[in-house]
């Protein structure tokens, strides 16, 4: 049986917005201003989620993006369950808002059942690139002595860059002041990081002022409501060759349990 990482009876603790980086990277709207897909997003999305949309960026130079794909890369991430999701009321609810939104015809809905499986949020990227990476015996000790991890979602979530794919933010577990999510980063010698998004909604068209105001009002609104909490035995080792993981991406499970 998993171990609990807490005394029996002890409150779980999540980090606040004060320990995180989403207030200080969330996306800024001017009074009467729309919102514009930005070039990393119509690189690495928009050819996955409107083909042959105009404003598409096929390639650049210097990137390894061709029209969304990319060589197969490998990453660490926390596995969201798609069906808890869907089955949290809070999470219906905020859906529910999105769909009777002004601009509910500029998000691909179809990409939502494909991914739902999929759904994660990455927190130590580009581990290799073309060949799976060798993690070693006394890393994945490390996690195994961890424990089940604890994460809050809360949500909406639009950031200064990346402009057109809608989040959801994860709160990690604290205990005793430390960051959760950190600690593991610091198992595979990672740089600490401070925001843990999963990619859930994305555009297909820029918003005009008026529908940007309705984004910006929304994502206010439901800034503290916690949509799900999650209990994470296992994280996942990634391959994929695009940003929204629509091939069969998980490669290994990997414990933060003992067996």
């Amino acid at each position: 049986m998993p171990h609990a990482p807490h005394e029996s009876g002890a409150a779980i603790v999540f980090c606040g917005d004060d320990a995180l980086g989403y207030t200080r990277s969330r996306t800024r709207v001017a009074p009467g201003a729309g919102l514009i897909m930005d070039e990393t997003y119509r690189l690495a999305h928009l050819p996955l989620t409107a083909p042959g949309h105009p404003r598409i960026i096929a390639t650049r130079e210097g990137s390894a993006y061709r029209l969304g794909r990319h060589p197969l890369v490998f990453s660490l991430a926390l596995p969201i369950a798609g069906d808890a999701l869907q089955r949290a009321p809070a999470h219906h609810d905020l859906e529910h808002e999105l769909r009777g939104s002004p601009f509910a015809h500029k998000i691909a809905w179809s990409l939502l059942p494909q991914r739902q499986s999929r759904l994660h949020a990455t927190i130590c990227g580009n581990l290799a690139i073309g060949e799976k990476p060798a993690i070693a015996s006394d890393i994945r000790d490390a996690l195994r002595r961890l424990g089940p991890l604890q994460v809050e979602l809360r949500g909406l979530f639009s950031g200064a860059m990346n402009l057109g794919r809608l989040y959801l933010r994860i709160h990690p577990e604290q205990r005793d002041g430390v960051n959760m999510i950190q600690q593991i980063q610091r198992s595979f010698g990672r740089s600490e990081t401070d925001l843990y998004l999963v990619g859930l909604f994305n555009l297909v068209e820029d918003l005009d002022a008026p529908e940007a105001a309705a984004l910006m009002t929304l994502i206010d609104r439901w800034w503290d409501r916690p949509l799900l909490r999650l209990e994470l035995d296992h994280l996942w080792l990634l391959g994929a060759t695009d940003d929204l993981v629509l091939d069969e991406p998980v490669i290994e499970r990997i414990a933060l349990v003992d067996d």
